[in-house]
This record gives structure tokens, C-alpha cells and sequence, in this order.
């Protein structure tokens, strides 16, 4: 069977990482026909936009797409591309695996953490009310009448939806997964105590859900605060995390920084019918076109990319290739090196032609 597949490269180091993971998936023996489609910093001048129509269309067409990271500027400039992908489609589960692999350089081990963020909500949803403009005096005035609460002069304001229905797919999605993957518990991880009617919400959704899941799949309710603190202390004790947006992407990056850093943190945002696999870091573009940078972290995307197209055999030989490579420390790219500086590191195409090499061996 061959399979369509959107591929984008993205902008920065992208375009490298990509081509190196097409590379590598197609060691597999897995058949892919890969439809090409540009879409951030590098296409914005010719097309006008950083996500072109035909990019959604072609995810849209195909079902399965997997991207090279995309630049998001920093309080300025258009919206994150990759935000606006994710609800563009509806994907509304955000899956960051944080696995530890022997070799990489950490002060943890043994970590099998897995993230599942809710994609569409919370904070992230982009409702905003910029600072002194005519709608955000208005609405003031109008949250100072309903609530009683006076809000300071000259505020800017965002605003954070939860809903029962989005709450209850992410938290059934948590549970699924955590039965597919003969995982133990699940984790909903909120600040309800201060945000009770958005948090709160949250945790009442959760409940509901847990309960039809009882006797196959603990769950149990931390405070965001307490799980930072829990992670980073006894990481051990927890397995399957279900949050909401902001939460689950504040987490996921810890969980990244637990198992060596973001080099090694794949992802994958999935909805009823598409999935859109991404490595979590960004696209690092003072370091575009040196063949220099890491590409695990979208191989591993390639990798859960593999299982959801139920390609478990194949997920399953590249994911032990990548763990060899790392294992063995020869080639590697720098930042895998115990010394940054250390002459023997390789490129990231070099890094991808060793994968090969032990898929094939």
C-alpha cells in the first residue's frame, strides 16, 4: 500500500530536518507519495500569507500530513502557523510522547511520559482585545458590569473558553490511548482551584469521563503548580497527562527539558479523521543551511506517524534505530555530544544516513 502524505518542510532549519526524515521513513519500505506544500516565513512574499489555502486543502485531501518546524514571531507578525493548522482542521488532541533514550546526555532516566493537550481551547484560542482600542473599552465596561471586578485602565485582554464537549474528547482521548498503549493512569492536571469556572469545568468534564473507564485505567487531578513540582521531583509516579491548551504546552516542554530537550520530543496533533505529525521545537533559523541540527525530533514525529497509519512493524524498527544510534554516540549531531564542540559530531543528514544504515543492517 501506498500512502498520500502532505509533507511540509517549513522555513529555517526545516526544509534540512524534513528532507532527512523523508529519507529515513522511506528506509523503512513503507511507500509513501509525498505531496509537497510550502507554508511559513519563506512562502509569505510570493503567496501573501504564511499558510496558503492550497496547503489546508492538500492535508485536507490526503488526511495524513507531517511538517518540518515553522517560525512563530514573537509579539508581532501574524499568528502561529502552526496554531492556525491545528484549528484550521480541528486537531484537537495534541500527543507529545516525553521518552528517555539511553545516550542521550540528561539527569533523569527511565522517563515514559505522554502528554495529551487539548488543541483548540483555553488561551490559545486567539480571542483578544488589544490594549486602548474602542471594542476593548467596550467589553470592559461590560466584564466590570457583570462581575462586579474593576480592571485596571489600559488593559489588554484575552479570553479563555473550556467547554463540557471539548473537554470530554480530549479526556476520552487520554483514556483510549492510555488502553491501546497498555499504559496505567491518567492525569488531569488544571488550576481549579483559582479558575473555577474554566479549570473548574475542566476537572468536572474529566470526572465524568474517568468514571466510564473505571477498574481498566487509574485517574487521579493535580494542580498545574504541584504537577511541576511532581515532575521534576518523581517524575516515575506518573504516566498518561491530560491538560488543557496552555497547560499542556508549558508541560510538555518540561517533560522535553526531563528527557535531554526538545532535540528528542516528537508530536502529533490528530482529529477525527486528519493527523498533522511535528516535531515540538521550533525552527531555529540562525542555524538554516548549515547541516547542523538534530533531526530526532521529527523522525520520532515520522515514528508516530508510522503507528497511526498502522505501520506498527515499521514505527516499531525505526524508533529501535534511532534509540541504537543514540545509544552508540558516534553519529550524532553536536548537541548530542558530551562536548558541543566535540569534532566528530555530525550533520543532520549524516545523523539520517546512520539511521538508515541500522534500518537496513
Amino acid at each position: 500500500m501506498t500512502y498520500n502524505v502532505t509533507l511540509i518542510p517549513g522555513d529555517g532549519t526545516g526544509p534540512e530536518i524534513a528532507e532527512t526524515t523523508r529519507k529515513v521513513l522511506e528506509a523503512t519500505g513503507v511507500k509513501f507519495n509525498w505531496d509537497i506544500q510550502h507554508a511559513g516565513v519563506d512562502i509569505m512574499e510570493k503567496a501573501g500569507t504564511p499558510l496558503p489555502q492550497n496547503v489546508i486543502e492538500s492535508i485536507r485531501k490526503n488526511k495524513v500530513a507531517i511538517k518540518g518546524p515553522i517560525t512563530t514571531p514573537i509579539g508581532k507578525g501574524f499568528r502561529s502557523v502552526n496554531v492556525a493548522l491545528r484549528k484550521e482542521l480541528d486537531l484537537y488532541v495534541c500527543l507529545r510522547p516525553a521518552k528517555y533514550y539511553v545516550g542521550v546526555r540528561s539527569k533523569y532516566e527511565n522517563i515514559d511520559l505522554v502528554i495529551v493537550r487539548e488543541n483548540t481551547e483555553d488561551l490559545y484560542a486567539g480571542i483578544e482585545f488589544e490594549v486602548d482600542k474602542p471594542e476593548t473599552e467596550t467589553l470592559i465596561e461590560t466584564i466590570e458590569k457583570l462581575s462586579h471586578r474593576h480592571i485596571n485602565e489600559h488593559s489588554g485582554i484575552s479570553i479563555k473558553p473550556i467547554s463540557r464537549a471539548c473537554t470530554q474528547r480530549i479526556v476520552r482521548y487520554a483514556f483510549d490511548y492510555a488502553i491501546k498503549y497498555g499504559r496505567k493512569k491518567v492525569t488531569a492536571v488544571t488550576k481549579a482551584n483559582i479558575m473555577k469556572f474554566t479549570d473548574g469545568l475542566f476537572f468536572d468534564e474529566a470526572r465524568k469521563v474517568a468514571k466510564e473507564y473505571a477498574g481498566k485505567i487509574e485517574y487521579e487531578e493535580r494542580l498545574i503548580d504541584n504537577m511541576c513540582m511532581q515532575l521534576v521531583q518523581k517524575p516515575e509516579l506518573y504516566d498518561v497527562l491530560v491538560l488543557p491548551n496552555l497547560y499542556g504546552d508549558i508541560i510538555s516542554d518540561l517533560c522535553a527539558g526531563l528527557i535531554g530537550g526538545l532535540g528528542i520530543a516528537p508530536g502529533a496533533n490528530i482529529g477525527k479523521d486528519i493527523a498533522l505529525f511535528e516535531p515540538v521545537h521550533g525552527s531555529a533559523p540562525k542555524y538554516k543551511g548549515q547541516n547542523k541540527v538534530n533531526p530526532t525530533a521529527m523522525i520520532l514525529s515520522g515514528v508516530l506517524m508510522l503507528e497511526y497509519l498502522g505501520e506498527i512493524d515499521a514505527a516499531k524498527k525505526l524508533e529501535k534505530a534511532v534509540a541504537d544510534i543514540i545509544r552508540e554516540g558516534k553519529d550524532v549531531t553536536y548537541d548530542m555530544k558530551l562536548d558541543r564542540n566535540d569534532p566528530t559530531a555530525v550533520g543532520t543528514s549524516e545523523m539520517g544516513d546512520a539511521i538508515i544504515r541500522q534500518l537496513c543492517s
